[in-house]
């Protein structure tokens, strides 16, 4: 059986880790390199960082703040925010990156993802999508989950498997924030539609919010998450425990 991993997420904003509820109503956390420490000590599979106005603000992440972050931890980072070019993506990766997740920057030009395999490898590359549910289709939204690009979002994915992306983040707009479980019927569709590995982000309000994920959609890779992690209310080495007893896979 495929290892199921457990992956926080850091969305960061003037260098403070932030949260909100559907992409809005943003409200400080933490320290990014404190809660980045912790979870690299907890256990945790893999960190994600992103720069969640970079894109918005159009400019490139801060790289001195990635760079205190990759001297505290000792797991893979992914990272995010801000990657419109090549030299953005190379910039991350000469700075600690295990991978690079990219999304406006991809739905600007999707070449970079093509462009990006080819030279760091599929397996460097990540393909974020932030969708939302519009009428009786999923529709990807850019800039932040502000702007409603039209595009629709299996047929997006798709693309960015066929062009090099070697994973996908789908961060469902309805769920984010809200604790209320994963976006279970997107996700299938997702992977449905997909054979790299597919991360699902967005809803996690409790280990029971796990443990339907992974039972029910088998084919996910990870679960990513933020608030349930900042706040205590789910801890690492007790998630893990809990998806063990119940039958999943996970590196312990």
């Amino acid at each position: 059986m495929q290892i199921k991993k457990i992956i926080p997420c850091l969305d960061t904003k003037d260098g403070r880790v932030v949260m909100g509820v559907n992409f809005l109503g943003l409200s400080d956390v933490a320290s990014p390199v404190e809660l980045a420490k912790l979870y690299s000590d907890s256990g945790a599979d893999e960190l994600t960082l992103y720069d969640i106005t970079a894109s918005l603000e159009g400019r490139v992440m801060f790289t001195d703040l990635l760079k205190q972050v990759v001297r505290c931890i000792s797991i893979p980072l992914v990272v995010g925010g801000g990657i419109s070019t090549l030299d953005d993506f190379g910039s991350v990766i000469d700075h600690g990156a295990a991978k690079v997740s990219i999304n406006s920057g991809a739905l600007r030009n999707p070449e970079l993802i093509s462009k990006a395999a080819e030279k760091y490898g599929s397996g460097c590359v990540v393909l974020a999508a932030d969708i939302k549910r519009v009428g009786d289709a999923y529709h990807v939204f850019s800039k932040g989950g502000q702007e409603d690009t039209g595009l629709d979002a299996i047929e997006w994915v798709k693309r960015g498997e066929s062009i090099g992306a070697g994973e996908l983040v789908i961060n469902s707009i309805d769920t984010d924030g809200v604790k209320g479980g994963f976006d279970l019927p997107l996700l299938k569709a997702v992977c449905d539609a997909v054979k790299i590995p597919v991360i699902a982000s967005g809803g996690a309000g409790c280990i029971d919010d796990f443990i339907e994920l992974f039972t029910n959609l088998p084919d996910i890779a990870a679960g990513l998450a933020a608030s349930v992690f900042h706040f205590g209310e789910v801890k690492i080495p007790e998630l893990k425990q809990a998806l063990k007893a119940n039958g999943i896979s996970v590196n312990i």
